[in-house]
């Protein structure tokens, strides 16, 4: 059953939380930073029940839940978490953010020119996408006619609706608290977090994995699989491949610079 998680951000906790060490990251409240979810709303339904328990759990106050951005594609239902990410930041624009991921920008990018981009949107795992929007793409020839992408992309525009496409377009690239900051990919980890390249934030950066920054910031983020979530060095990894091993990760992050992985 979906929750509305009104009832979930309401609750109270104590008005002053302790200090984080300073090599901790240290939100102005708890957040909730969930990975990459590719097409998978039966498991963003059981990430929001076990952060409403975790939340019951805590006490904490006022948190903040941050999705990393790959909504789409791989997974077989889309369309279902559009709907409800859609729904959820909608209600609760205070403490719920949509980062947008390189496959949410693949597909926004192929609505605005299907010629051109949809090929590379296709081999990214775009057809359980369009199948969850009821679109015909079982008998998608391999190279698609431009007359095809130009219906395929006429008709998915038309039952994502203008609302949903335009508010997916709007989506940041990153957010921040203290010094956390959540991206979907990565940052550059010598250039200042305000000032990072687009196409960093959403396609990765070559040293981001292997470098440390110097400016205690730290980075929540997707994109990057791991088999085991990861919290150091300044850097915190989300993404489980939750389309395919069925285990969709998230970090609680409190203001004391604790942490705890959820997982469903």
């Amino acid at each position: 059953m979906k929750r509305s998680l009104k009832s979930l951000l309401k609750r109270s906790a104590p008005s002053v939380a302790p200090k984080a060490a300073p090599d901790r990251p240290a939100p102005d409240r708890t957040v909730y930073v969930v990975g990459d979810l590719h097409g998978r709303a039966d498991l963003l339904e059981q990430m929001l029940e076990l952060i409403d328990a975790d939340v019951g759990r805590t006490r904490a106050r006022n948190p903040h839940l941050v999705f990393v951005g790959d909504y789409v594609d791989r997974g077989p239902d889309s369309a279902g978490v559009l709907d409800r990410l859609h729904e959820l930041a909608s209600e609760l624009p205070e403490n719920v953010t949509c980062l947008m991921g390189n496959h949410d920008r693949m597909m926004l990018d192929f609505l605005a020119d299907p010629l051109i981009r949809g090929a590379r949107w296709l081999r990214s795992g775009a057809l359980p996408t369009l199948q969850s929007f009821d679109l015909p793409s079982e008998t998608l020839p391999k190279t698609p006619t431009p007359d095809t992408l130009i219906e395929l992309a006429t008709l998915l525009k038309s039952n994502l609706t203008a609302e949903k496409h335009g508010w997916l377009s709007d989506l940041p690239l990153s957010w921040s608290s203290g010094n956390l900051w959540v991206v979907h990919a990565a940052a550059d980890p010598q250039h200042r977090m305000e000032q990072q390249n687009p196409r960093t934030l959403l396609w990765g950066h070559p040293e981001f994995e292997t470098r440390p920054r110097a400016d205690g910031v730290w980075v929540a983020h997707g994109h990057y699989q791991v088999d085991t979530p990861v919290f150091d060095q300044g850097r915190i990894a989300t993404d489980t491949g939750a389309w395919h091993s069925g285990r969709l990760t998230a970090c609680a992050i409190r203001p004391d610079g604790s942490h705890r992985f959820l997982q469903t």
